[in-house]
């Protein structure tokens, strides 16, 4: 794999770039309630080095219902100042999964106007079954100036979803199992409906997952959104539970050359609630 500063890098990569002064790395391991694992705990526990932690459950809306929705732009910054993270820094974010979490800072990022942040392909599990260097010490921040300005381009609320639901100005694209958008299986929050947003369409992100967690090479990547009936030449909107892996289809869009994607970031956890949105089964 050819490592992007502004999308995946590699394993090596990192370890070349770990004292570079401009590199920040960061911790955006999430786990779902039944994994029964604590993301702090680990990181605290072991860590990639100079790794600080990013918490999506913290930095976030602190203000909505629904579960890490994207903060305002003023928490964004501040946090970030905080963390140490200021212009002209360049972001490589990993998670403990592989590729799981990570794609969400990455976008995080982009949405308030960061280009140089990258995803570290196969994350930390990669890297420790490659004998790469850990600590257990938490970083010394010092407060940096952070620049941020939203892009709106690159997120989408209920009321435009439904709205491309309808006049299919975009494809809808969803993350999730197979079995999860036919409805098939009850979702695990027990208000939520089961089934998917009308006219849309589903690529599973683990499909897009190589068993090592590195992300699939761009051919793979093609015949996998090919077979789906996306069609990469138009603007598309990417969708999950709750709004965590839609981040990885983006990414892998991205990988493909396609600019017009946004997330829909309350996901099903906002669209499964309401009844009176449409919800299509099978």
């Amino acid at each position: 794999m050819q490592s992007d500063p502004q999308l995946l890098v590699s394993t090596q990569w990192l370890e070349d770039h770990l004292n570079a002064p401009d590199v920040r790395i960061l911790d955006a391991s999430y786990f779902l309630p039944e994994a029964g694992r604590d993301a702090k705990a680990e990181y605290d526990a072991q860590h990639i080095p100079g790794a600080r932690f990013f918490d999506i459950d913290d930095i976030a809306d602190s203000h909505s219902a629904l579960p890490h929705m994207v903060p305002p732009v003023e928490k964004f910054i501040s946090r970030m100042r905080a963390m140490g993270i200021g212009d002209g820094h360049r972001v490589i974010v990993y998670d403990s999964v592989g590729i799981f979490s990570a794609p969400r800072v990455w976008w995080m990022f982009r949405l308030f106007g960061k280009q140089d942040v990258a995803v570290l392909d196969g994350g930390l599990p990669k890297w420790l079954a490659e004998g790469r260097p850990v600590e257990d010490i938490p970083p010394i921040l010092r407060d940096r100036h952070f620049t941020a300005r939203r892009n709106a381009a690159l997120v989408r609320d209920v009321t435009q979803v439904a709205a491309s639901s309808k006049l299919r100005d975009a494809q809808i694209v969803d993350a999730r199992s197979p079995e999860r958008f036919r409805g098939e299986v009850p979702e695990a929050r027990e208000e939520l409906r089961s089934g998917h947003i009308p006219n849309s369409l589903n690529v599973y992100y683990q499909d897009l997952i190589k068993p090592d967690g590195t992300m699939k090479d761009v051919a793979d990547l093609q015949k996998i959104f090919d077979a789906a009936g996306v069609d990469l030449s138009k603007p598309t909107i990417t969708t999950c539970g709750s709004g965590v892996t839609a981040c990885i289809l983006s990414l892998a869009m991205e990988r493909l050359g396609h600019k017009q994607n946004a997330v829909y970031d309350g996901s099903w956890s906002e669209w499964g609630m309401y009844n009176d949105l449409k919800v299509d089964v099978g």
